[in-house]
């Protein structure tokens, strides 16, 4: 009787959904209470709207403010606008929550039973929890990436857009969703969709400003970027956990360019389309989906702790469409878990935390793993066989 209830409690997503939902609400509120140092990410989110009222720089630093500097694009004072407008005790938990929400949307979404949609939820928890305290906009992004490729399996080529769109005007990262482009039926309307919303999009923010400061600030959140790209490779930072990062600290030179690996890694992240054939399965569009929210974070030298909710989700959403799972596969999602998801908590001791996980960038090592295994199965499985929804 316990067990059955225990069951049934773990593979109900609603369950698990509303412990999201009080995570994020809780995160919040305890970042309130122990003070604005505390939540220095949402005074950076609140100033990039009161900055673009004001038509300042929203990528300069305002130390009066907040520490640290804005890297999110102009489109984003629009998005943060109703929550800025609030106290911070009520803006910031709403701001958590309404990215919680569309994260829990796109997992709803997902093509995969109801007790499977609940068990990539339990799974991605842990990552969850470490975004979700520091209060950024990658958990919706997840949902927002995740919900670029359902809506094109659905057919519904304008919601598809626009979840891109989003993502991209927010972080760039939201173009990733373009790898779901030769799934599209309506090809026309997919395009004419998003040159309309995305036109719309890029003037939105001139609306609380001015179109020549609307301007200025993509030109300025450009050379932002590039500043950040050059500080992020710096050895010992808490960013460049990614691919490059793994070979740069371990080699020691931090002078190596990114596209030593991008090139590379586009290259074998493309190979898999040229199985045409399998382009109808939607397991293999959805393998597809999981290696993009792998190598968005695997092949950036901005990847941080918080932005690997992105890479789990398709560490999870890969391990849940397999059929059968041998022993490589569980031992795979347990290095994942252990390494990846509890490898900056107290699991390990503080030594081993600093002087190996985070000095040579290993929460990446995991994901890195199971997106070469990824890739493998793309050129070599059978999606009509090989896995299952259900």
């Amino acid at each position: 009787m316990i067990k059955s209830r225990f069951l049934n409690f773990v593979s109900n997503p609603k369950f698990i959904f509303g412990i999201y939902i009080v995570v994020s609400l809780l995160s919040a509120v305890s970042k309130f209470f122990r003070g604005e140092g505390a939540y220095n990410n949402y005074l950076i989110f609140r100033n990039v709207f009161t900055n673009t009222i004001a038509e300042r720089n929203i990528y300069l630093q305002y130390p009066e403010v907040h520490f640290d500097s804005n890297h999110y694009g102009v489109f984003f004072s629009v998005l943060i606008a109703p929550f800025a407008l609030l106290p911070d005790w009520l803006g910031m938990p709403l701001w958590n929550v309404a990215n919680t929400l569309i994260f829990i949307f796109a997992i709803s979404k997902l093509p995969l039973s109801e007790p499977k949609k609940a068990f990539f939820a339990w799974l991605c928890l842990q990552e969850f929890i470490t975004a979700s305290v520091s209060l950024q906009f990658n958990i919706a992004l997840t949902g927002l990436l995740m919900l670029s490729a359902i809506y094109i399996y659905e057919r519904k080529e304008t919601q598809s857009a626009i979840a891109m769109l989003i993502g991209f005007f927010v972080k760039l990262y939201g173009i990733v969703g373009l790898s779901s482009f030769f799934f599209i039926k309506n090809k026309f309307r997919f395009i004419l969709s998003f040159l309309l919303y995305g036109s719309v999009f890029l003037l939105l923010p001139m609306l609380l400003s001015s179109p020549q400061f609307g301007i200025q600030s993509y030109a300025d959140w450009f050379e932002a970027l590039a500043r950040k790209n050059g500080t992020n490779t710096a050895l010992g930072n808490r960013q460049d956990y990614s691919i490059m990062g793994i070979v740069r600290r371990v080699l020691g030179n931090a002078e190596i360019s990114n596209l030593v690996f991008l090139i590379p890694g586009l290259a074998l992240f493309a190979l898999p389309y040229l199985r045409i054939k399998q382009y109808k399965h939607l397991p293999f569009q959805l393998m597809i989906l999981a290696s993009t929210l792998l190598f968005v974070v695997l092949f950036s030298s901005g990847s941080e702790s918080p932005t690997f909710i992105i890479a789990v989700a398709g560490v999870m959403l890969w391990f849940l469409i397999q059929k059968r799972r041998s022993a490589i596969v569980y031992g795979m999602l347990i290095f994942v878990i252990v390494l990846t998801c509890f490898g900056f908590s107290d699991l390990f001791p503080k030594f081993i935390k600093e002087n190996y996980i985070m000095k040579y960038s290993l929460k990446a090592l995991p994901c890195a793993v199971v997106w070469f295994r990824i890739i493998y199965e793309l050129l070599a499985k059978d999606f009509e066989k090989d896995y299952k929804l259900t």
